[in-house]
């Protein structure tokens, strides 16, 4: 990977102090110049053709993913472009360099010191699959629609924050952002927008609130092929593509296919890859990892079996608690059923010993709070005066509880339950806790049927611990579609979920951690509604160097801990992946995306060795 030196921007900034810039930074700095080749960990001369094809497992019923209805697939967004560069698999664009974004879809981003608004000038060569042009109407179309038929939470935010979006002309648009707030992710929000257009949905009638099979033209280098809701989605390299020569694009979208096999479950998908149906594997089960690839196409070298270095903060997975839950409500119960929990019997007994235990929301970055606060991070906490819990300012941030590796029910923290739980006010009544007016502690357990075997049996044990508590535990398995319908209603105590990991600060973080929209976001689903965490979300909003920010987000890191919204549970440091040995990727793996539907491609020659020797159809 070529090593890139940290450069200014190289902005033009006039006497008024205006910047316009082939990117952007809420720093100021770009490690790439204007001029800059190619992304600095792709292979430019990639062959372009083959095809990859990955698996889903579950249900899926709707290809628009921005209503907050159904059950979309990444596929649905795979061919949309915005302003800024955003990789459509999700992943980060550059993916070797944190909170940089680049043009795409505009030549320059220009703005005043104060960050007060922001003016994209558009590529004129820019277009949808279907020619049109794209336009900053399409772009001000696309702004609105969000915030008219989008989610909510979303919605109620961005109007709060950009009152105005004004089109000068075809290829300039300019967005205002609300006086007296933070300028933090304002320019790069709306530069992210997906751009869609206009003339489809006048034509059609169609809006974010319909159910969508067919998706309106995207200007991105993928179009939908085919979609077959139950069996598969095939996505196809548009060879008319506007944007294919753009630096920023150079070594990238390499396949000429992307093809989307849908699975009922786990087991019957890993089957499939055994026989063939599909090609790439992104393995997330750990029995599988360490005992599931002893067959004769790995043996004979067909496959290939990988390990790759993830440098990106672990995803903050975990039990998580509803805590409007009313038998949730009190912190001590929360305690007391995450002592069900044993990391180490699970590791050692269930998992191979292949993780380890996840304590941070920040997870081994230099924003993860260890110890006690001190420094910057004490000075902030003390500045916001009595918002913050006094016990903070003194104790170490918390960290998991330990358990016996032997055995499941660990004699030490079941004692440590019970007392909690008496505390509560929840005694022992044959066997079962109830409270003074003889009510049983029940608690429903939400839980995806299509989950791996390995997942499940966590859970079941961990279900199976907590019932020996005398907690009356439920667990609930429902398919794919009821889960997520009952997960944006909140209508659980207790599922396995995640939230995103943490590396720096912008307006998300109130989606995922504000009380502004606990009640209803969809990206919240503990229902997080702390005094204590807006205020700190609010100072890393409007911190001024990195200094501040990382003082902020470590204090963050800590608030989310002791509020304890939910039980951390494992991580690993490596991407484990399985694929044909027809594909390859640059030698040197940037820290923050995988990117094998990015910038890995496809080797004809192996593919046809794998066909001669049966390996393939």
């Amino acid at each position: 990977m070529m090593a890139l030196v940290l450069l200014w921007a190289a902005p033009v900034r006039a006497q008024d102090e205006i910047i316009k810039s082939h990117g952007y930074n809420f720093y100021g700095e770009l490690s790439y110049p204007a001029d800059f080749s190619h992304l600095g960990y792709v292979n430019p001369d990639a062959p372009k053709g083959g095809e990859i094809s990955i698996a889903f497992v579950g249900t899926l019923d709707s290809m628009n993913p921005y209503s907050g209805k159904g059950r979309a697939h990444l596929f649905s967004v795979f061919g949309y472009e915005s302003l800024l560069a955003e990789a459509p698999s999700g992943e980060s664009v550059p993916a070797d360099v944190y909170g940089e974004y680049y043009c795409l879809l505009c030549e320059t981003v220009e703005y005043p010191a104060d960050k007060s608004w922001v003016i994209f000038h558009m590529r004129p060569e820019a277009r949808f699959s279907d020619g049109t042009p794209v336009t900053a109407h399409d772009i001000a179309f696309s702004h609105n629609l969000l915030l008219d038929e989008g989610l909510k939470s979303y919605a109620d935010a961005v109007r709060k924050r950009i009152p105005k979006v004004e089109v000068i002309d075809d290829l300039t648009i300019k967005f205002y952002f609300a006086d007296g707030i933070s300028r933090r992710s304002l320019i790069e929000s709306v530069g992210g927008v997906p751009a869609w257009p206009r003339a489809w949905f006048e034509k059609t009638g169609l809006g974010l609130k319909d159910t969508w099979i067919e998706n309106p033209p995207g200007s991105g280098a993928y179009k939908v092929g085919s979609v077959d809701m139950t069996r598969r989605i095939v996505l196809e390299r548009n060879p008319e593509y506007w944007g294919r020569d753009l630096p920023i694009n150079k070594g990238r979208h390499n396949f000429d296919r992307i093809r989307l096999e849908i699975f009922s479950d786990d087991t019957a998908a890993f089957e499939a890859f055994k026989a063939g149906e599909y090609t790439f594997r992104r393995e997330g089960d750990s029995k599988k990892w360490a005992t599931g690839y002893d067959f004769p196409k790995v043996q004979n070298g067909y496959i290939v079996r990988e390990e790759l270095p993830d440098g990106a903060p672990a995803t903050s997975s975990g039990i998580i608690f509803n805590l409007n839950s009313e038998n949730l409500k009190d912190r001590r119960v929360r305690e007391a059923v995450a002592l069900a929990f044993n990391f180490e019997w699970t590791n050692e007994s269930l998992q191979y010993g292949l993780f380890k235990q996840r304590a941070s929301f920040s997870q081994d970055t230099p924003v993860m709070a260890r110890g006690a606060p001190e420094g910057a991070e004490l000075a902030l906490l003390k500045s916001l005066g009595d918002v913050i819990a006094p016990e903070m300012l003194t104790t170490e941030a918390r960290v998991p509880h330990t358990s016996n590796a032997k055995s499941l029910r660990d004699r030490r923290n079941v004692r440590a339950a019970g007392k909690l739980l008496e505390e509560a006010g929840w005694t022992v009544v044959n066997g079962k806790r109830v409270n003074a007016e003889g009510q049983p502690l029940r608690l429903n357990f939400l839980f995806d049927s299509a989950s791996s075997p390995t997942g499940t049996a966590v859970i079941e044990n961990f279900v199976a611990n907590l019932q020996t508590f005398g907690v009356d535990v439920v667990l609930e398995k429902v398919d794919s579609s009821q889960y997520t319908a009952r997960e944006r209603d909140r209508d659980y105590d207790l599922l396995f979920e995640s939230y995103p990991a943490m590396l720096g600060t912008g307006a998300g973080l109130r989606q995922y951690f504000g009380s502004e929209a606990a009640a209803f976001s969809l990206f919240n689903p503990a229902g997080v509604a702390s005094p204590m965490v807006d205020a700190i979300i609010e100072a890393s909003l409007n911190a001024e160097t990195r200094e501040e920010e990382n003082a902020a987000m470590m204090a963050l890191d800590r608030a989310l801990r002791h509020e304890f919204i939910m039980i951390p549970v494992w991580y690993k440091q490596n991407h484990w992946t399985a694929y044909y040995d027809q594909y390859e990727h640059p030698e040197g793996q940037p820290p923050y995306a995988l990117g094998y539907l990015d910038w890995w491609w496809f080797n004809s020659e192996k593919a046809a060795a794998l066909k001669a020797a049966g390996a393939l159809r």
